[in-house]
C-alpha cells in the first residue's frame, strides 16, 4: 500500500514523491514531494503528484489526502491544479519531534494546510 518514486532527468535525481496507503478510510497519504529548486517551474512536480493519483486510482482508494506546512503559493496551486480541495489549516502545528521549548515556540509556529482530492464515493 506504499510506494516511492524518483524523478531523474538528465541521469540526476531532481524530484520524489511517496505515498502512504491507509486501508482503515481507503485513502492514500500524498507525502514528501520535493523537487530540486533548480529544476522547479518545468512541470516535475506535477508529473509526480499524477504518479500518486495513478497509484491511487490503480489500486482502488476511495481518496489521496495530503498535509503541508509550505509557505509558498506556488504548492498549493500545484495541489489545486491537480485537484485537491483546501479542507482546513491547523494553526500552530508542532513537527513531529519537536520539544515544545519555548525557542520551538517562538520560531517553529507553523500553519498546516490539509487537501483531499475524492476518487469516488464509499
Amino acid at each position: 500500500g506504499s510506494c516511492f518514486w524518483v524523478a531523474v532527468l538528465d541521469g540526476n535525481v531532481v524530484g520524489i514523491v511517496a505515498a502512504r496507503g491507509n486501508e482503515e478510510d481507503n485513502t492514500v497519504e500524498l507525502r514528501r514531494m520535493s523537487v530540486d529548486s533548480n529544476y522547479r517551474g518545468k512541470g516535475i512536480a506535477k508529473a509526480l503528484g499524477r504518479k500518486v493519483l495513478e497509484f491511487a486510482m490503480l489500486n482502488n482508494y476511495s481518496s489521496v489526502v495530503l498535509g503541508t506546512t509550505a509557505v509558498k503559493m506556488a504548492a498549493h496551486k500545484l495541489y489545486e491544479s491537480l485537484g485537491f480541495k483546501h479542507e482546513g489549516v491547523v494553526e500552530h502545528y508542532a513537527l513531529p519531534g519537536m520539544t515544545h521549548s519555548l525557542l520551538e515556540r517562538m520560531f517553529f509556529q507553523l500553519r498546516y494546510h490539509r487537501y483531499r482530492l475524492q476518487l469516488r464515493e464509499e
